[in-house]
């Protein structure tokens, strides 16, 4: 068994927010069973894993293109297993070491197909794991189904899970996702392209040196919601490097663990040529309105932003309300604060008013009241 370190990105990605465990092999790949390389590692000391295990998919027989070019199929090593039950066990003992290395407000993402996801997903929550969604990456450009028997396989699913149920703390940047998507609240379902052109890796011949290499724009999404700059990323089966790739371009720490040397060599080669923008904090650190100071509607109405006496408008309707001295809003003869009297108004048991109520702007243009939240904080006049 390999056990032997490969430096990496050992400068280290943001020098104001490194990470502080000294023993941790911080941007490097660990060859050898993830096994036994997870073992190696301290208890709670990591912020993300994103793991893509092995699917146990491998074709029963030869299959062929209606032209009779032969599939290149997923036949490697690493990925067969001689029962479920081997495959159950293994998939228990590396999920039980990454919950050890997790730290309490750490998360935990896999992905598979239908061939495996199913029992990883039975095992992950038998060792206490808590899902916290399960994501549909929709494939733009799926490999056709050529024998013509059964649906085509167009999607892949992951699990996004916690440590535990009672887990309080975890990173989620809902606000740079909603942003990612448009201004619209990320879904359950990502319709992405597999991984093909330049992205793809080549071995000598011109053939797929992996045959389940991800997108890095897959990657992306996953470490942008889940983790922080500095934060440390662990992916338990490498390959060539997509998740140190794009943790090392938005300024993660990254470790990776990999047991076969070419896919190590590889991966080491192209993260040497990965060279991310300088780091500053205002591009690269996501606004996170849950940890902003917080700031009740009654300032606005203290510092003058709002006045007592004006109208507030909900939605696009044309329902308002009056804002009275004390940050409260009367609609209709009710008297109460913005969510409440916007759940009032909406007909449901709960509403966020900084979403739902508009103000007028010099301009009379009608504007969210969250902006006037956002200004605040902003300009630090926060108290």
């Amino acid at each position: 068994m390999l056990t032997k370190s490969y430096p990496g990105y050992t400068a280290g990605p943001v020098s104001a927010v490194q990470n502080s465990e000294p023993s941790l092999p911080l941007n490097q790949i660990l060859v050898g069973d993830c096994r036994e390389m997870l073992r190696s590692l301290p208890d709670k000391s990591v912020d993300l894993i994103f793991a893509d295990p092995p699917y146990n998919l491998q074709l029963q027989q030869e299959l062929f293109r209606p032209n009779m070019t032969k599939v290149d199929a997923v036949d490697d090593d690493w990925d067969q297993f001689d029962s479920f039950e081997e495959y159950d066990k293994f998939t228990a003992e590396w999920l039980g070491e990454c919950r050890r290395v997790l730290k309490d407000s750490g998360t935990l993402w896999v992905i598979g197909s239908y061939h495996n996801i199913y029992r990883v997903g039975f095992t992950l929550m038998n060792l206490g794991y808590w899902i916290l969604n399960d994501i549909t990456w929709v494939k733009v450009n799926p490999l056709p189904h050529f024998r013509g028997v059964r649906f085509n396989n167009a999607h892949e699913t992951m699990i996004w899970a916690k440590k535990s149920k009672d887990q309080k703390k975890y990173t989620f940047n809902y606000h740079a996702m909603k942003n990612l998507n448009g201004e619209k609240q990320m879904r359950s379902d990502w319709t992405l392209p597999i991984c093909t052109g330049a992205e793809r890796l080549k071995d000598g011949d011109g053939h797929k040196a992996h045959a389940t290499q991800k997108p890095e724009a897959l990657l992306y999404r996953v470490l942008l919601s889940s983790s922080n700059p500095g934060d440390v990323v662990l992916d338990p089966f490498f390959g060539t490097g997509t998740t140190g790739a794009v943790a090392k371009k938005l300024h993660r720490n990254w470790i990776g663990i990999e047991q076969f040397p070419e896919y190590v060599e590889l991966a080491q080669h192209r993260l040497d040529n990965v060279q991310p923008p300088l780091f500053e904090e205002d591009i690269y650190i996501m606004e996170n309105k849950r940890s902003a100071p917080r700031i009740p509607f009654n300032t606005l109405v203290e510092r003058g932003f709002i006045q007592p006496g004006e109208e507030l408008y909900f939605g696009s309707s044309d329902i308002t309300a009056k804002v009275l001295v004390d940050g409260s809003l009367v609609v209709g003869g009710a008297k109460g604060s913005i969510h409440s009297m916007g759940a009032k108004v909406a007909g449901l048991p709960a509403c966020n008013g900084w979403d739902s109520w508009y103000y007028r702007d010099t301009n009379g243009q009608l504007q969210v009241i969250d902006t006037l939240r956002e200004r605040i904080r902003r300009e630090g006049l926060a108290s």
